[in-house]
């Protein structure tokens, strides 16, 4: 289901905006640093679902553009038998961050989406708006461009945020296979949760505020859904129907409150938004928190990751200009979709090249970040007593302590950039990062093998099928 969050830069402590979020997924995670990259003339990219996906639609391949950004993301295995590898966005060069957010379609729409439905699925989307846009906005148009021409094809309906330091856009895409998409921009002053997405009364017609396709209110009048005598409420005319969920109304609620203070938001407020208890658990397979700056140069962008839901983890920052992430970050075995069939041997590769792993040797020889973050995880919720509070209380404390090293770090990328040492400037940040990162993974098995012995003198390992976990509004 994913969940993301949009604070302007008016409710900020620093002036910027920010955008954050997580996915909601059950398999295996990973931290993907894709360099900028040229494409010969003709190339194709392949997209959409297949006839194994929830809603079946067939693959299609649509043309490639000459280049395509540096980015991060998050990539993960499985989501209802979208073809892997998948992701939900992350942040570009120019400063373009994307939030894949569900959003459930009317019945009738999903009912209505043929079996051979084809286009770019929410991860198509995602990825090629980090790979090919320089402003939200333009984010915006490419998915308009790409659904009016390719069609798109999903398990539902989604959406995205797409955010830079200027704006941020709202973008619904919905079932039926219809080409029905709107989107809204978020101003300077706005506080948007979404889980699922969420647009509600829009004019009739499109503006600076609102964007849509010209059939979009029509083609409901057609099918009697709307009274034009009526606001157009997209939500009750083609989501849900169930307007902001509860979650959405209290992280808001809570927000608008932190913003009211003197100080404002700031990191710890925004890191808190998506790692609290109330709201992240098992089912958050990542944390990802971008600060929306114009910094001097598109090398020291940041985007804070945790491998696993933040509620047990630390965010640690990554930077547009490292030169790689360590392997630990990296694709593994654990939880990765149809890895239980797959071999690190290739004897039987002639038989059936699927038999052979899809990770490498040297990859999987290494601690996975995300099997260690689980499992400090499943160690804390467990507990009855305070390991869990414990464990908050020193993820808190260990990004206190990189947000403070953070200035000096990026002053410091900046000086030898100005300096025309754009290798040396990459070999700091992707040090810095590759540190640190590595560090707070050593901290969770220390902190996952104490917990255990302490719960295991206890007499308090859950063995029951029944798991434990806090208390979530979603």
């Amino acid at each position: 289901m994913s969940y993301g969050i949009y604070i302007g830069r008016d409710h900020t402590a620093d002036g910027h905006a920010w955008l954050a979020g997580y996915g909601d997924e059950p398999s295996s995670h990973w931290l993907e640093l894709v360099p900028r990259q040229t494409h010969a003339p003709g190339s194709t990219i392949k997209v959409g679902v297949s006839p194994k996906s929830n809603l079946p639609g067939v693959r299609s391949e649509i043309p490639q553009v000459a280049e395509t950004f540096r980015h991060l993301r998050v990539s993960y295995s499985h989501y209802l038998g979208v073809p892997a590898p998948i992701t939900n966005g992350g942040l570009n060069e120019h400063g373009v961050a994307v939030r894949d957010i569900w959003s459930s379609s009317r019945a009738e729409l999903i009912a209505m989406t043929p079996p051979d439905q084809s286009g770019p699925n929410y991860s198509d989307l995602a990825r090629i708006v980090l790979e090919r846009a320089r402003t939200a906005r333009e984010g915006v148009d490419i998915i308009a461009a790409l659904i009016a021409e390719h069609g798109y094809s999903c398990y539902g309906g989604n959406s995205h945020i797409i955010a830079d330091p200027d704006e941020a856009w709202v973008v619904i895409e919905f079932a039926g296979a219809q080409k029905l998409w709107v989107a809204e921009r978020l101003g300077p002053d706005a506080i948007r949760a979404a889980r699922p997405g969420w647009i509600g009364e829009i004019p009739s017609a499109p503006s600076d505020t609102f964007r849509f396709p010209d059939h979009f209110i029509r083609f409901a009048q057609d099918k009697g859904w709307h009274d034009p005598a009526h606001p157009f409420d997209v939500n009750r005319v083609y989501g849900d129907a169930k307007g902001r969920w509860e979650g959405v109304q209290w992280v808001e609620t809570e927000m608008q409150a932190r913003a009211a203070r003197p100080e404002k938001i700031g990191l710890a407020d925004v890191v808190w938004s998506i790692a609290t208890e109330k709201l992240t658990g098992d089912t958050a397979g990542y944390g990802q928190v971008v600060p929306l700056t114009h910094p001097r140069h598109d090398a020291l962008r940041v985007m804070w990751h945790a491998p696993v839901g933040p509620v047990t983890a630390p965010l640690v920052p990554v930077f547009i200009g490292m030169s790689d992430v360590p392997p630990e970050y990296g694709p593994h075995r654990y939880l990765t979709s149809g890895e239980s069939a797959r071999f690190l041997d290739d004897r039987r590769a002639r038989r059936n090249p699927d038999s052979v792993s899809h990770i490498s040797q040297g990859a999987e020889v290494t601690r996975s970040a995300f099997q260690a973050g689980k499992r400090l995880m499943h160690l804390a919720f467990q507990s009855a007593g305070p390991i869990l509070a414990e464990v908050w209380t020193h993820c808190r404390a260990t990004e206190a302590r990189l947000a403070q090293d953070l200035p000096d770090l990026l002053r410091s990328a900046e000086v030898l950039l100005d300096a025309g040492e754009a290798r040396l400037a990459a070999r700091l940040l992707t040090d810095h990062a590759s540190t640190r990162l590595l560090a707070v993974l050593s901290e969770a098995e220390t902190l996952a093998s104490a917990a255990e012995a302490r719960i295991r003198m206890a007499d308090g390992l859950n063995l029951a099928r029944t798991p434990r976990r806090p208390q979530q509004i979603w």
